[in-house]
């Protein structure tokens, strides 16, 4: 599919803000004063930061709200009603914290619940899809908590925990690609299924459906090169896994860790930008793109 840059920035931001959001609602890090204004302000900025780069993508943004009616249906309203539930729930938490005020930590732990479930929605919004063979698999949900988690915790200056969460991200990457590649021979989607022909035989493309392009053409199918799939997934490993879990090991310094987290946020791109360029929609099979 076509990488969005506005998509992108909105699963890595997003995934970032509610990951550290859920760690300063559990208390994991307690700030408190200016501190504490800081941090929460970070966590809120990534959140809704990445929440608002999400509506450029669409046709018609001031119409964005209308996504909250489809809770029964729809992953994406639901995303959204988990992201504002969040975002309300821990509100009095932060505040607290920034003010000195005792209130109780309880709605820092629902927040935190609340948060995880928002990370959860955004993942099932593409793992739902059976159109995306790629997504549609327990690889998906699996890397988006862990990018979370482990952003999160690095934030929140946990290196022992963050250094366990980057392994099992680097785990879960290498498993997404691993499966990824293969899904779409799995499922036997086919040329002769996409046009409903196979049975009287095997399918091949005469002529283009049309002369002009299409948004099927421009949005669903994205050809990239095997040797630039390979780099890139090193250059992801590495960028967002190897080298910040080596700088937390190496160096316990607030600067030493803004320096792992900025490291993995260019990994974290460069394998979300991997995450949309390499799934294949079902319907370039009708076009003769697979």
């Amino acid at each position: 599919m076509h990488p969005a840059p506005s998509v992108i920035l909105f699963t890595v931001l997003s995934g970032l803000g509610f990951g550290f959001l859920a760690a300063l609602g559990l208390g994991i890090v307690q700030p408190a004063g200016w501190a504490a204004f800081a941090l929460w302000g970070l966590g809120y900025g990534l959140a809704v930061g990445g929440l608002l780069a999400s509506t450029t993508h669409l046709g018609r943004p001031d119409r964005a709200w209308r996504a909250f009616s489809q809770w029964r249906s729809s992953w994406l309203s639901r995303e959204g009603i988990a992201a504002v539930a969040t975002l309300l729930m821990l509100a009095p938490v932060a505040l607290s914290d920034w003010l000195g005020l005792g209130w109780s930590r309880w709605p820092g732990i629902i927040g935190a619940v609340l948060a995880l479930a928002t990370i959860g929605t955004t993942s099932m919004i593409y793992a739902q899809l059976k159109t995306v063979p790629r997504w549609n698999h327990w690889t998906t949900p699996a890397q988006f908590f862990a990018f979370a988690l482990a952003g999160g915790a690095m934030l929140a200056g946990q290196g022992a925990w963050a250094v366990i969460l980057l392994v099992i991200l680097a785990a879960s990457l290498v498993a997404h690609w691993y499966f990824g590649d293969r899904r779409f021979a799995e499922v036997g989607a086919t040329m002769g299924s996409a046009t409903g022909l196979g049975a009287l035989g095997a399918v091949s493309v005469f002529d283009p459906a049309h002369t002009a392009g299409n948004y099927l053409l421009r949005e669903m199918i994205y050809v990239v090169g095997r040797k630039h799939v390979a780099k890139l997934r090193v250059l992801a490993l590495v960028l967002a896994c190897l080298i910040p879990g080596l700088i937390l090991l190496a160096v316990a310094h607030p600067m030493a860790t803004a320096a792992a987290v900025l490291t993995h946020l260019i990994g974290a791109f460069a394998a979300r930008w991997l995450f949309f360029a390499q799934a294949e929609h079902v319907v370039g099979l009708y076009y003769g793109k697979r």
